[in-house]
């Protein structure tokens, strides 16, 4: 790889081993909750309120581009409530214990 040769011959390869073992050493908080609470919550009160409202909506609205139409518009308007609920809870993380 051109990287591994770069760094063979580059002056301060030690002090880039120091950094990255330092790095690699560092213990914190799991951030998997907070990864899967901003990515894929929202596809999947995306997908879910979709089916819901369109499934609610069947007999309501006829046409069927009409349906989907607000369907899609609810499931986003739901999917941002459900965003700006995530972002408030993960905002106090202290004040959830």
């Amino acid at each position: 790889m051109v990287e591994q040769d770069f760094c063979h011959t580059c002056n301060q390869k030690h002090d880039c081993q120091k950094v990255y073992e330092h790095l690699g050493n560092i213990e914190g908080p799991s951030i998997v909750v907070k990864v899967l609470l901003a990515f894929l919550l929202p596809l999947v009160v995306f997908i879910a309120s979709l089916a819901i409202f369109e499934r609610i909506l069947d007999g309501a609205i006829n046409s069927a581009a009409a349906r989907s139409a607000v369907s899609f518009l609810l499931a986003l308007l739901a999917t941002f409530v459900c965003i700006l609920i995530t972002r408030r809870a993960c905002k106090h993380p202290g004040h959830n214990r």
